[in-house]
């Protein structure tokens, strides 16, 4: 298939690694203009997890490298969600798929009301959380860590959910779950909560730029609490009646290793040097990307149904005040993605079935 990557960081590399090791013709487009340019010279080089040479195309706009894609996949942080869907909403058309690698904040949302004010309707599939994970080291090179054995997908609307999953399948292999609508997959990515309890006890680390090892300081009382963190995220799934992967699940599926405590299980992950390093600088992803666009969401998700996500909320308010910003207010998708104000009713049922139901 022809698919159009947007992002050129490091998530956009490993999964255009990954799409050219299955077949598939692809080209990348940098919102910012400054990445992806070696690429018009030469091959992407992957390491590690995926290994190889691959051609991938670099398109100069939005509307180019959409033209003639019968995918889209968005693959860049959070916080660039918007400005990527306002870039592409105006040339998406009819017969295309969007993917959004990994969707936050009810992004979805918003592309689907903007497409609906135009009159197109497509699928719309979302990740709880990416295919790949690795790092950028140059231009040219992406280092895979690890290539998921699990994904868990929904579409909206919902009911698109089989052809949704046929066609990650056909693009990336038998790896994907589908799940029960775009709330679940609201719930499902750990991430945010993860590195809420890493980020936190390690913050010194990264303010003075440290080289330190982030399974490794997953010690028992940082593993506790990410596994209290993850109680609150199942109890909300639990009141929707949605049934999301937990943590355990989440380190033995992606980074395979055995089901123990989450220390445990992060400790076996370094000892086998598959542990990763934690951020080197406090403007780091963990903080800046994870609190606004994961803790924030799931924290209105708990008020709404009644199960109050107590640590997800000091955790925002603690690390808002130690870096002198209310991280709420940093969150540029739910102002515009229809939420806001609704009831739980309301929301289930525009989750499932979009704004033009």
């Amino acid at each position: 298939m022809q698919v159009a990557i947007l992002g050129a960081g490091a998530i956009a590399y490993g999964t255009a690694a990954l799409l050219r090791s299955h077949g598939h013709s692809v080209r990348l487009w940098s919102p910012s203009g400054q990445r992806g340019r070696a690429l018009e010279t030469g091959p992407l080089l992957a390491k590690g997890a995926l290994e190889g040479r691959f051609e991938v195309g670099v398109a100069k706009s939005c509307a180019d490298v959409l033209d003639g894609a019968e995918v889209a996949i968005v693959a860049l942080p959070a916080n660039g969600h918007r400005a990527v869907i306002e870039a592409a909403a105006p040339h998406l058309r009819a017969g295309q798929t969007v993917i959004f690698s990994s969707h936050a904040s009810f992004g979805a949302l918003y592309l689907d009301r903007l497409l609906t004010d135009r009159g197109v309707r497509l699928p719309i599939v979302v990740w709880g959380t990416t295919v790949v994970t690795g790092r950028q080291p140059q231009d040219d090179t992406v280092t895979v860590n690890t290539v998921r054995s699990k994904v868990d997908i929904a579409t909206l609307p919902a009911t698109h959910g089989e052809q949704g999953l046929a066609l990650c399948q056909a693009l990336f292999g038998d790896r994907f779950v589908l799940r029960d609508g775009l709330l679940a997959i609201a719930l499902s990515n750990l991430n945010p909560q993860n590195h809420l309890g890493i980020a936190m006890f390690n913050l010194t680390r990264m303010e003075r730029g440290e080289t330190w090892g982030q399974g490794e300081n997953v010690t028992p009382l940082v593993g506790r609490l990410l596994e209290q963190l993850d109680l609150e995220r199942l109890a909300i799934a639990e009141a929707l009646g949605l049934s999301v992967r937990t943590i355990f699940e989440h380190f033995h599926l992606s980074f395979h290793v055995p089901v123990a405590s989450i220390s445990e299980m992060n400790q076996q992950m370094h000892a086998e040097g598959r542990g990763g390093f934690g951020p080197t600088t406090a403007q780091s992803r963990y903080v800046l990307e994870d609190v606004p666009f994961g803790l924030v969401p799931t924290a209105l998700l708990g008020r709404l149904v009644g199960r109050p996500a107590k640590l997800h909320e000091a955790g925002i308010t603690l690390l808002s005040a130690a870096y002198g910003r209310d991280f709420k207010e940093d969150n540029d998708l739910l102002p515009v993605s229809g939420i806001e104000g609704r009831g739980i009713d309301e929301l289930v049922r525009l989750c499932r079935e979009g704004s033009a139901a």
